[in-house]
């Protein structure tokens, strides 16, 4: 069974009131963002699996480890991009694959537009990355993708969520961990976080 993760570490906190701030300019939500990327990709690749290694230091033999684990990072276009770099710089051997799903602004359902995975799976684990998991619609819709695909090990790596959407993610894909900065109060009624942050995508890319 997957577990969910609401990080309690006090520079994800500082960082995410600053990102939350309508003041906060693209530039900076832009580097907030990867930031806390980073320091949650640290708290989602805990259980990364090693192989032991020998390593020559200029003193002697040391005992090492290496990972044994291909990883995979999977933005949820447009929103997740942002995320990517971050994780980047602690997995920096990590493939990364796009998948473009956008939220019917009348139904509140994923449309999938885009996904050039290719044939069969490279990796053994893959981290799903949106900052918003707000109906889970999108969430859901990668995570089956990536089933289908052939991946067993799939990680959530978000910034904010919703209650609705981690019920219906943890509901529909019960065995994938989520990790999270915050879990919010609920959804308005045109499906956005309460009190969130605003679009991540338009406060990422100045287009609000």
């Amino acid at each position: 069974m997957g577990q969910v993760h609401i990080s309690s570490h006090p520079l994800v906190r500082h960082k995410l009131s600053k990102l939350r701030d309508m003041r906060t300019e693209p530039l900076k939500f832009r580097q907030l963002v990867h930031e806390l990327a980073t320091l949650l990709a640290y708290e989602a690749s805990e259980d990364l699996q090693l192989v032991d290694v020998t390593v020559e230091t200029p003193m002697g033999s040391a005992p090492g480890g290496k990972l044994a684990e291909s990883v995979g990072l999977i933005p949820i276009l447009r929103a997740g991009l942002g995320m990517v770099e971050g994780v980047w710089d602690l997995i920096p051997g990590a493939e990364v694959w796009h998948i473009g799903i956008y939220r019917d602004e009348k139904t509140l359902r994923p449309v999938e537009y885009y996904n050039k995975l290719p044939i069969e799976p490279r990796v053994q684990v893959c981290f799903v990355l949106d900052p918003m998991l707000a109906t889970g619609g999108s969430a859901v819709a990668t995570v089956s993708i990536l089933k289908r695909w052939g991946v067993r090990r799939i990680k959530f790596v978000g910034l904010i969520g919703a209650p609705e959407g981690l019920k219906a993610l943890t509901d529909a894909h019960p065995d994938v961990d989520v990790y999270l900065a915050a879990l919010d109060e609920r959804l308005n009624d045109i499906g956005f976080i309460v009190p969130g942050l605003g679009d991540a995508g338009d406060r990422q890319f100045g287009t609000g």
